[in-house]
């Protein structure tokens, strides 16, 4: 659930201040650019471009971890639901969280000891190269494009809501500027370069919501029951649902099982997301990835707890019905409780720090799509590892950059405008249904063979691409994508509760039905250096 949340109505938010807005996006761009370019004077190597030369520290790591994390579903989005559905919408909060837990506790540190750039790396490291890091790179260009473009089209849907740009065609100029930035920081600054922007943006973020959640209890006297007491009077009829599980997916029994699905693909899809599985080669040592593991745990918890003040303290003062009447809908309910508290001033500030969620994450897609390309698909198997000039592999990667963010830039502009939830439903569903499995199946079962990673990666992307197309996600809903037709057959928008466990089974048939040996070496070198990490420095550095 990302940046799609907010691609809604192109109308600015009564009472902003465009002008101020502009001159508050334009000023964290300047900064940020100036980081950039001040990082890209050591880019040389692959392992700086890709690794940011493994020079950050854990607590800088772990707050970029943070960063790439936090997307502007979880300050608009999540804040919007809370608002409006209130127990339920909190769920998506625990979901994020514990998601990330399961990334962090079960693959993290042990692809970082394992591999050397890319999710690849691992799923090829005892299997045959070519096949395995060509279906590996495909499922992470997969999950990448869908999700760059849900990312750019939320981009021309924020800044259209919060400047009030009605004009497609200027909407269209917003998102071509978004994905020029995006260009820049990737092509000019790397790995670290997109780091750096990360931890900024980490930082605002987690002030940001801070403030404005110290602001909304101080109105209450720090009395959290006085908040939610508010909320549920502000709340009308519907005002008591808010503190109870149901009103958002209690309704049938169709609808609990989309939440169960749901979340099933939110906890499952985070752990086998390829950029943020890749920041953790920025560190130097597993102790270094493990410290990141606590700071990025410590920042997310806490900013999550922001949430639930943020959601309820939106529906107390602002009101559930203004926020859904809104332009935006409930993605409105943090700027226009932004607006409550501090007038326009803390709405631009918001809306800046909104800004850079996309901003930031959109540069940390495009270098995760670009390394797969350049470092899986270009040096391993066209070149078969063969490669002469140690930086034709840097100058590969930042040509598929600029390719990768034009497509984006276009893909953005032509999915401006229309409901693009199904396309991040679908990058969470193939990262859980494709990714995931085969990276558990390689680290944790000998028996483990190339023809069931194959089978593991294509089936679950399969799968999921016909269940997504099939679904009220694409027809056959108002909020569908085609709204105006119908031709769904499977009932569930989000497909994971069956994708997932088909990925699982199909990775252990296509195993178990091929006759191919077991590499007894390999397998037993990875299980050392993923579970202890020693030889991982020795790995990475050549």
């Amino acid at each position: 659930m990302n940046v799609s949340v907010v691609a809604q109505a192109a109308q600015s938010v009564e009472g902003s201040n465009p002008a101020l807005n502009i001159g508050i996006f334009a000023a964290f761009v300047v900064v940020t650019l100036v980081i950039v370019f001040r990082a890209s004077r050591n880019t040389k190597t692959a392992t700086d471009y890709y690794a940011a030369g493994r020079a950050f520290t854990g607590p800088q790591n772990g707050i970029a971890i943070a960063g790439d994390y936090l997307s502007a579903a979880s300050f608009l989005g999540i804040a919007g639901a809370i608002a409006v559905n209130g127990y339920d919408g909190f769920l998506y909060s625990i979901g994020f969280l514990v998601a990330w837990l399961v990334a962090l506790l079960l693959v993290a540190e042990l692809l970082r000891n394992t591999g050397r750039f890319t999710m690849a790396d691992v799923l090829s490291f005892r299997m045959r190269q070519r096949p395995v890091r060509t279906a590996a790179a495909l499922s992470t260009l997969t999950v990448s494009f869908f999700y760059l473009l849900a990312q750019m089209a939320g981009a021309g849907g924020l800044v259209a809501l919060l400047l009030g740009i009605t004009d497609r065609g200027y909407q269209a100029l917003v998102i071509a500027v978004v994905g020029v930035l995006m260009i820049v920081y990737v092509l000019v600054g790397g790995m670290k370069g997109t780091t750096w922007v990360q931890i900024i943006k980490a930082v605002l973020l987690v002030i940001g919501a801070a403030a404005m959640t110290l602001w909304v209890l101080g109105r209450y006297g720090f009395n959290l029951s006085g908040l939610l007491g508010d909320a549920v009077a502000k709340g009308g009829a519907a005002g008591e649902a808010l503190l109870n599980p149901g009103k958002q997916y209690g309704a049938t029994g169709t609808s609990r099982l989309d939440f169960l699905s749901l979340g099933l693909a939110l906890v499952l899809g985070t752990a086998g997301l390829p950029h943020v599985l890749m920041r953790f080669y920025t560190v130097p040592t597993a102790k270094d990835a493990r410290r990141s593991v606590v700071w990025a745990i410590w920042l997310i918890g806490i900013f999550y707890l922001f949430t639930l003040v943020l959601g309820y303290g939106a529906g107390a003062l602002v009101g559930p019905q203004r926020i859904s009447t809104a332009p935006g809908g409930v993605n409105s309910a943090a700027p226009l409780l932004a607006q409550a508290l501090g007038g326009p001033v803390l709405l631009g500030l918001i809306a800046a720090v909104a800004f850079a969620t996309i901003l930031a994450v959109v540069a940390g897609l495009t270098i995760t799509a670009s390394a797969s390309f350049a470092h899986d698909i270009y040096v391993n198997v066209i070149k078969k590892g063969q490669v002469d000039d140690k930086q034709q592999e840097v100058r590969v990667a930042r040509i598929t950059a600029v390719v990768i963010g034009l497509v984006s830039i276009v893909g953005g502009i032509v999915a401006n405008g229309q409901n693009v939830a199904f396309l991040v439903a679908l990058a969470f569903a193939v990262a859980a249904s494709a990714n995931l499995p085969t990276i558990l199946y390689s680290l944790f079962w000998k028996r483990f063979n190339t023809t069931g990673a194959l089978w593991s990666i294509y089936g679950g992307l399969a799968v999921t691409i016909v269940l997504i197309v099939f679904s009220p996600a694409v027809s056959g809903a108002k909020n569908a994508m085609f709204p105006s037709v119908d031709f769904h057959w499977f009932p569930l928008p989000n497909p994971g509760i069956v994708s997932i466990p088909v990925s699982f089974l199909l990775g252990y048939l296509g195993t178990v039905l091929s006759k191919e040996p077991v590499n007894q070496a390999k397998y037993a070198e990875m299980e050392v250096r993923s579970l202890t990490g020693a030889g991982a420095e020795k790995a990475v550095s050549h």
